[in-house]
């Protein structure tokens, strides 16, 4: 008698090692080849052709033998276009998606990176910047010595990770609660299980060991310049930061009576104690000669011209604090308001009374949970949540979860389309929604959504919050000759601004609405291009050492998560809703680093670069 056996013993193998590749391509580092990286996928696509279309069985050999030789630098002009050509003819004649597909990669690779193509033909290399870095320090917009930290926390000098964080951040503190970590994101750890949890162990560091007891590092000799930054966010006070430590005078100038910005006025007191950012807002203004000018709005009580012709240069740090409308009917509506401008409101103690009221959200990124949060904590009696589709939601996973665990509802799959105002009150009394259905995929592989045959939806609300982006005040700039375009100011990479010498701008009021971490970048880009602009080249100095890389004797663990309180606990107050790491966690969590920054050999044949 012939005995059966389940099928699927090598497919199940087979999805262990996907699982492992998966690891792989979640951590592929910075800095490779990207046509050695197109070419690996296309090899992957080759092992998926089952051989019957002669276009995808024989046609991919070919290109991935070009793309062998392009890389060997033995290929010419001519090769490249004979990999057009033949990509094009799969494309078209392939009886499947896996030779179409292939195909296609290779046809956006030519267009992606013509730059990368044409050196490897002409130089016969990858073009000059194409360098191995380390994972966490390249990711990272601030490019903090993300190893060298941890390293110093495993140690147990957690006043020392923090001197070294300040390298480049002057926001230790601020970047532990709030920091959107991507510095994770590539982390080598990953190949093995999990990334390490860099923002958790910074956490660690800063609960350990306060920000404000730790020492700056040392400034330079004053140097008789006098910079004016406007806008005491993240970005103004990073500039302001190393200025100073540069020996330059700093004057800050801000419409709000205190600093932080969006840190102060735009993320709820659970997720940032206002205590903690004052940590860090106080070790920047003993960094060196620091004056703040709070309640002073430029244009109104003091003008541009004058802060130009006074100082030497002139930093606009402007942030994006104006929450915006839309242009729908009912636009005007009371208890309509802008989720920038509703957190604001809590956050200076005028919080709206949402007792017993239906709160209704339009919008899905991390201001959107924010104000949904808040709206809980404030004691509204539903919270909906509504998008056009789940791509919408571009808020971090994990506020996700928690919004959903506080009691939080999501809808997707509706449109908004206008306001119902009550005729008595004019205050909003309804919100009207069109469902929507599943729609073609846009020119960058995202799905669309367009409008069902259903009828438009009404949803009874009492208040209706719109997070629906974000906007700078640009109006007494744009009037001083400032350049803008769509309400942002024209800035060079290098933060120098067009057209007006002297003048630097860089943040939320350049880019659009952003991170802390990519504005407090922008802040010390600036800083240093300023100083060169002066005639200086100053550096700053943290004098910490990091520990060698040690053989490491640790078990292998998992991943130490940052736990927070019970969702009911947490939703009744304003506390801070994460527990610290304990000194166990940490232990074994820094124990996970695999020190990347440790080069051995690899370096004696060129290595990795520093960022």
């Amino acid at each position: 008698m012939k005995k059966l056996s389940p099928k699927g013993s090598m497919n199940d193998r087979i999805d262990t090692v996907l699982y492992k590749f998966r690891s792989r391509m979640r951590s592929y580092p910075p800095g490779m080849c990207p046509i050695s990286l197109y070419r690996s996928l296309l090899q992957i696509s080759m092992n998926q052709s089952c051989g019957k279309c002669i276009p995808c069985r024989d046609g991919l050999v070919e290109v991935d033998r070009m793309l062998q030789s392009i890389m060997a630098g033995s290929a010419d002009e001519s090769v490249v276009g004979k990999l057009t050509d033949m990509c094009q003819m799969i494309a078209r004649t392939s009886d499947c998606a896996v030779g179409i597909s292939a195909a296609q990669l290779i046809l956006d690779s030519l267009e992606q990176f013509a730059d990368e193509y044409e050196s490897h033909v002409k130089e016969h290399h990858c073009v000059s910047d194409v360098k191995q870095t380390i994972p966490c320090i390249t990711k990272c917009p601030a490019h903090v010595n993300v190893p060298g930290y941890i390293a110093l926390i495993k140690e147990g000098d957690c006043a020392g990770a923090v001197r070294l964080i300040r390298d480049r951040n002057p926001f230790p503190t601020a970047c532990a609660y709030v920091c959107e970590h991507p510095c994770e994101k590539r982390c080598r750890r990953a190949i093995i299980d999990d990334p390490i949890n860099i923002r958790g162990l910074k956490k660690y560091a800063v609960d350990t060991v306060k920000a404000d007891t730790v020492e700056n590092p040392k400034k330079n000799v004053k140097t008789g310049k006098k910079i004016a930054v406007i806008g005491a966010g993240p970005s103004g006070m990073t500039a302001a930061y190393f200025l100073a430590l540069m020996g330059h005078t700093v004057t800050i100038y801000d419409e709000h009576d205190a600093a932080g910005g969006m840190l102060r006025y735009g993320i709820p007191e659970y997720r940032l104690p206002k205590v903690e950012l004052d940590r860090d807002i106080s070790a920047i203004m003993s960094a060196g000669d620091i004056e703040f000018r709070g309640g002073t709005k430029v244009g109104k009580d003091i003008f541009f011209e004058e802060i130009r012709k006074n100082n030497d240069a002139v930093y606009l740090g402007l942030g994006a604090q104006i929450g915006n409308r839309m242009p729908v009917d009912g636009a005007d509506s009371g208890n309509v308001i802008p989720a920038a401008d509703f957190l604001q409101l809590v956050s200076k103690g005028e919080s709206p009374d949402l007792s017993d009221k239906k709160v209704a959200i339009i919008g899905g990124g991390n201001v959107a949970m924010d104000a949904a949060r808040t709206a809980v904590r404030l004691n509204a009696k539903t919270v909906h949540v509504f998008t056009r589709k789940r791509d919408d939601y571009t808020a971090l996973q994990e506020e996700i979860v928690d919004a959903m665990q506080e009691g939080v509802r999501f809808r997707t799959l509706l449109s908004f389309l206008n306001i119902e105002a009550d005729k008595e009150t004019n205050d909003v009394s309804a919100i009207w929604l069109q469902p929507e259905i599943v729609g073609e995929y846009d020119q960058f592989g995202m799905m669309t959504t367009e409008h069902s045959s259903n009828y438009p939806y009404r949803f009874v609300c009492d208040y209706l919050i719109l997070a629906v982006g974000q906007r700078s005040d640009t109006a007494s700039f744009e009037a001083a000759g400032v350049p803008t375009e769509r309400g942002r100011i024209l800035a060079s990479e290098e933060c120098m601004v067009k057209d007006m010498d002297g003048v630097f701008s860089g943040g939320d009021c350049v880019t659009g609405p952003s991170t802390a971490i990519n504005a407090i970048a922008a802040g010390q880009v600036a800083a240093f291009n300023i100083d060169e602009y002066l005639g200086y080249h100053h550096k700053v100095n943290t004098d910490v050492e990091i520990p060698v890389a040690m053989p490491n004797p640790c078990i292998p663990t998992g991943r130490a998560e940052i736990e927070e309180k019970d969702p009911y606990e947490r939703k009744m107050s304003f506390d801070a809703v994460e527990l610290p790491m304990t000194y166990e966690e940490a232990m074994r969590e820094s124990g996970r680093c695999l020190r990347c920054d440790h080069h051995g050999c690899g370096v004696l044949k060129g290595g990795r670069g520093d960022e």
